[in-house]
């Protein structure tokens, strides 16, 4: 065990001392803001390499170290961004990452790396859209309606009074570029970021502790399915008022009302497209005797889906989900291979997702930490997070059930928070503080939920033992 963590350790440093060896030209000048070098020999796409190799790195280093104290992954990852895009703090020459940081990125290889964080994130949804079916949302009970429902609309509308009381006017860097900015679009964006799930980490809890199988487990695990998709919805609804207003277009009843009709007119289209359509055109694909046709198939009604949606004036990631959830294994039962379509795609993910997670990482801006508000906010959407949570245990409608374990089940934001928070940047609606601000709460209900649920289990395991007299 100490050999393997001298190994990380070890590794980690080389990855450091390449980030700053490459940070600098030969005359010791830094490079971070150059576009790539053309003399000699050198191949543009190598500026492209050095950031892969040390944000993949970072990345694995980051995830097996949180893995092996039983946290997600995902904060290794948001970490390890966080360390190479501030060592600049450290020293000045140390800027290689610089132009990932900015609010237009113009360097060609810090183009073609946002470009594949973009891809990574899409198909996270993708693969999370996989994980439910259509059947599945209509076999969940009342209870986990009602949990989706109001763990939603209670996040988002105390997020929005948190932004309300914290955020006074809108940001100068936001203002220079959108001089007509309304500040009632940040407090909606944070709102919208507040109501996101990330359901993973409580599922790798439930299963990690046998406690998959019990009723509050199930609710759970139902609510998410509703929650995605309410989610995402408000996520389209919310960028539409965004961009509209940037445009200078009426946010009115009526705007909003049509932002609303073309998102479920989307996502109702997707699932009528998959009922009908792609049955049978992946019977037809799954004909061909190319090598990969099974992978390459779904990989391609990802992306036009995400297009599509794009085309609709919705985020690509709802068109991504929308493609995952109406894609089911049954419907690759023709395929030359015979693995199963989240095997073939996870090596996929696996390279590309943790692009995204260090770059958001990377965009984090330590020295905004020691600005009090930006703590201050911190704190109020970390609270709101919590609060707005454990509302939704009290919807469950059946009794004897322990709400408060449901409503720690739904806190935390992780990977769902960050997309979201990602978006909200590109949209130039939040600033690094409030950026920060964000990362500091998913981190925070991330860490905190998987030793509150544990706890929370052990104790209705041992009031359920007392009950009943059966061992906990």
């Amino acid at each position: 065990m100490k050999s393997h963590r001298f190994i990380s350790v070890l590794v980690l440093v080389a990855l450091i001392a390449a980030s700053i060896t490459f940070s600098q030209s030969p005359d010791g000048s830094t490079t971070g803001h150059e576009s790539a070098p053309t003399e000699g020999h050198s191949d543009p796409v190598t500026g492209v390499l050095i950031a892969l190799t040390l944000m993949i790195g970072a990345a694995k280093l980051g995830g097996e170290f949180f893995e092996r104290i039983r946290q997600p992954a995902v904060l290794g990852e948001l970490i390890a961004g966080v360390v190479l895009g501030n060592l600049i703090l450290v020293n000045p020459g140390w800027s290689y990452f610089e132009p990932l940081r900015v609010e237009y990125i113009t360097e060609h290889w810090a183009i073609v790396v946002d470009a594949i964080a973009r891809v990574g994130v899409i198909l996270l949804l993708f693969e999370v859209g996989l994980e439910s079916t259509i059947g599945e949302m209509r076999k969940v009970g009342l209870s986990s309606l009602l949990v989706a429902v109001v763990g939603v609309v209670a996040p988002f509308f105390l997020g929005y009074f948190v932004s309300v009381i914290f955020v006074k006017e809108v940001p100068p860097s936001i203002l220079a570029m959108s001089p007509g900015f309304d500040i009632a679009n940040i407090h909606l964006f944070i709102g919208a970021i507040l109501c996101a799930t990330s359901v993973g980490i409580t599922a790798r809890v439930l299963k990690d502790l046998g406690k998959i199988q019990m009723a509050e487990s199930k609710i759970v695990l139902g609510a998410a399915v509703i929650d995605d998709v309410l989610g995402l919805l408000i996520l389209a609804v919310v960028g539409g008022i965004v961009v509209a207003a940037e445009m200078g277009g009426s946010v009115s009843i009526g705007a909003l009302l049509r932002i609303t009709g073309i998102a479920l007119g989307f996502l109702i289209g997707s699932f009528v497209v998959g009922v009908t359509m792609i049955p049978r055109t992946l019977k037809f694909m799954s004909r061909l005797r190319s090598q990969g046709m099974m992978i390459i198939s779904a990989v391609i009604f990802c992306f036009i889906f995400s297009i599509l949606a794009n085309l609709a004036g919705l985020a690509a990631i709802v068109g991504a989900f929308a493609a995952g959830l109406i894609l089911e294994e049954v419907h690759f039962t023709e395929f030359r291979e015979k693995r199963p379509l989240h095997d073939l795609l996870r090596p996929v993910t696996t390279l590309f997702v943790p692009v995204f997670f260090v770059l958001m990482g990377i965009q984090v801006r330590l020295e905004t930490f020691a600005e009090l508000p930006v703590m201050g906010i911190a704190a109020g959407l970390t609270i709101a997070a919590f609060i707005g949570k454990q509302v939704c245990g009290l919807a469950v409608v059946e009794k004897g059930l322990d709400r408060v374990m449901i409503g720690l089940g739904m806190v935390p934001r992780g990977e769902v928070g960050l997309i979201m928070a990602g978006i909200g940047k590109s949209l130039r609606v939040i600033d690094d503080a409030l950026f920060s601000a964000v990362v500091i709460m998913v981190i925070v209900t991330t860490i905190m939920t998987p030793p509150l649920l544990k706890a929370r289990l052990d104790s209705t395991a041992r009031k359920r033992s007392r009950t009943t007299g059966t061992p906990a």
